[in-house]
C-alpha cells in the first residue's frame, strides 16, 4: 500500500495501481488550493461558478519548479500551466529598501559603504564551519549577516539556525564574478525558482487529475503499523494487512507509527502558520512575487502576493480593478510548538497591522490561518539519523519517498518524479503475469504510448 495521498502519494499511485490510504478527506497534501468566498470565511473545496472567491494555497505559494522535463510534460498533458519568472526581493521594512533576491548579487542597492565593505568580505579566503549559522558568515561575510542573513535565518528555522548543519545552498548561490558585477550594475539572477509555471485554474485542479487516476481511499488516518504482524492500523479501528508499504509521511512520524526505536536524536524540524489573507490593495503593495523579511515584529520570515502572480487568485469581479490583494505570510515554529487559538488571533491582529503600516494592504477582508506541522526539515551537524532511519524501516519492507519521507528539502516537480519512481517498484502482485498487467496499467494511466 501506498500511505500519504499528498503529490508524492499520488504519482506513485498512478504508475504502480497500488491503493493510496490518506488521512483527509481530500488529496494533495499541502500542495492543493481552496476557495473562500468575497468576505467570507467558508473553505470551499472547488471554485463555485460565479468566482466571487479568493483562491489560496494550505501551505501557501507553491510553485511548480524544477529540471525534469519529462515531469513537466506530464502535467502539461493534464492541466494547461502558465510560465512565471521571478519577482523577488529582500525587503527592510525599517528604511523601506527593496534588494532584489538574491542580495549578494545586488549590492548596489545598498548604501555605497556598506556595500564595499560586503564585497571585501566575501573576497576573503574561506574558513572551516559547522553549523547554517557559522556558513553564512563564512560566505556571506559579518556585514551581510548582520544586515540579513543572521535575522532572516533566525527566523526562517526558528531559532534553530546555530544548531543545525549547512542545507540548501543553492537557493541563494554564491558566484564572486556576479557579486562584483552587481555591486556596480545589473547582473544575471540566480537561484533554483527563476522559473516557475503553476495551473491556470489552481493547484487542486492538478491534484484532482492525479487523484482520478489513482485508486485513492481518503479518510482513513494511520494510527499504527504493527510490523510483526504486517499491518496498518487507522484511527477509525479498521485494519489492512500489508506486503510493502510505500510511505509519504514526515519519516519521523513514520518510524514513531511503526513502534521503532532508534539510539539516535532524531533530526529537528519546524512547523509553519500560514496566514492567508483578501484585502484592500495598500498604496505600497510592491510588484513581487514574495519578498524574504529580516525585520518584521510579528515574527514573520515571508510575505507572498498570490495576486501578483496571476490574478486568477481573485475574485472574478475584481481581477481587473487593481483593488485588490490576494496574500500569504509566513512564520516558523520550532517543531510542532503550535500557538493556541488566542495566541494565533493575536499574532494575526499584529501582522495585518504591521502589513497596513508599510502601506501593503487596507482593510482586510478575508484572513485563514492555516497549520503546517512539519513544513521544513534539517539536520544537525555529522547526524545519521536520516540514513539509520530509512535503513530501519527499509528491514520491515516499508519504503519512504517524498520529501519529507526521505526528510529533504524539494519541490512539487521532483516530489512528483519520487512518486513515479517509487511507485514503479511497487508490484501490484508477485506473480510475472500480474505484474506485467500493473505494467500496463501504468503507461495506460500516465498517457504512455507503444
Amino acid at each position: 500500500m501506498i500511505i500519504g495521498g499528498g503529490v508524492t502519494g499520488l504519482g506513485a499511485g498512478c504508475v504502480s495501481g497500488v491503493p493510496v490510504w490518506e488521512a483527509l478527506e481530500q488529496a494533495g497534501g499541502i500542495c492543493s488550493s481552496y476557495y473562500i468566498r468575497h468576505r467570507g470565511s467558508v473553505r470551499l473545496r472547488e471554485c463555485p461558478e460565479d468566482g466571487e472567491v479568493y483562491r489560496f494555497e494550505k501551505g501557501g505559494g507553491h510553485w511548480i519548479f524544477g529540471q525534469d522535463p519529462f515531469v513537466f510534460r506530464w502535467i502539461r498533458q493534464f492541466v494547461p500551466v502558465k510560465s512565471y519568472k521571478r519577482r523577488s526581493s529582500v525587503y527592510f521594512s525599517k528604511d523601506q529598501r527593496y534588494v532584489p533576491f538574491p542580495l549578494q548579487n545586488n549590492l548596489r542597492y545598498l548604501p555605497s559603504g556598506l556595500a564595499r565593505r560586503a564585497l571585501r568580505e566575501m573576497e576573503k579566503s574561506r574558513k572551516t564551519y559547522r553549523t547554517m549559522r557559522e556558513w553564512l558568515e563564512v560566505t556571506f561575510g559579518p556585514t551581510l549577516c548582520k544586515l540579513f542573513f543572521y535575522p532572516f535565518h533566525s527566523l526562517y528555522t526558528a531559532g534553530l539556525d546555530d544548531k543545525i548543519a549547512p542545507q540548501d545552498a543553492y537557493k541563494s548561490p554564491v558566484h564572486m564574478e556576479s557579486v562584483r558585477r552587481g555591486a556596480r550594475c545589473e547582473t544575471e539572477t540566480a537561484g533554483y525558482n527563476i522559473s516557475y509555471v503553476y495551473p491556470e485554474c489552481g493547484l487542486d485542479t492538478l491534484v484532482e487529475r492525479m487523484a482520478d487516476l489513482c485508486d485513492l481511499r481518503l479518510g482513513f488516518e494511520v494510527s499504527s503499523i504493527d510490523v510483526v504482524r504486517r499491518e496498518v492500523h487507522f484511527s477509525s479501528g479498521d485494519s489492512a494487512p500489508y506486503n510493502k508499504i510505500l510511505c509519504t509521511l514526515p519519516l519521523n512520524r513514520t518510524v514513531a507509527l511503526a513502534g521503532l526505536t532508534m539510539d539516535e536524536e532524531a533530526d529537528p524540524y519546524t512547523s509553519v502558520l500560514v496566514l492567508n489573507i483578501g484585502a484592500l490593495r495598500g498604496p505600497a503593495c510592491p510588484e513581487d512575487h514574495w519578498l524574504y523579511v529580516p525585520d518584521s515584529q510579528s515574527g514573520f520570515h515571508r510575505v507572498g502576493f498570490y495576486s501578483n502572480v496571476d490574478k486568477s487568485f481573485l475574485p472574478k469581479s475584481l481581477q481587473d480593478s487593481g483593488s485588490h490583494v490576494s496574500l500569504y505570510v509566513e512564520r516558523a515554529y520550532a517543531m510542532a510548538v503550535k500557538p493556541n487559538t488566542e495566541e494565533i488571533l493575536a499574532y494575526s491582529q499584529s501582522v495585518i497591522q504591521e502589513l497596513q503600516s508599510w502601506g501593503f494592504i487596507g482593510e482586510v477582508e478575508v484572513l485563514d490561518p492555516t497549520w503546517i506541522d512539519t513544513a521544513y526539515t534539517w539536520s544537525y551537524p555529522g547526524s545519521c539519523w536520516r540514513g539509520k532511519a530509512i535503513r530501519l524501516l527499509e528491514r520491515y519492507d516499508i519504503d519512504c519517498a517524498g520529501r519529507y519521507g526521505r526528510w529533504t528539502f524539494q519541490g512539487i516537480a521532483d516530489s512528483i518524479r519520487d512518486g513515479f519512481l517509487a511507485g514503479s517498484c511497487l508490484k501490484v502482485s508477485g506473480d510475472e503475469k500480474c505484474y506485467a498487467e500493473g505494467s500496463l496499467f501504468a503507461a495506460t494511466r500516465l498517457g504512455w504510448k507503444k
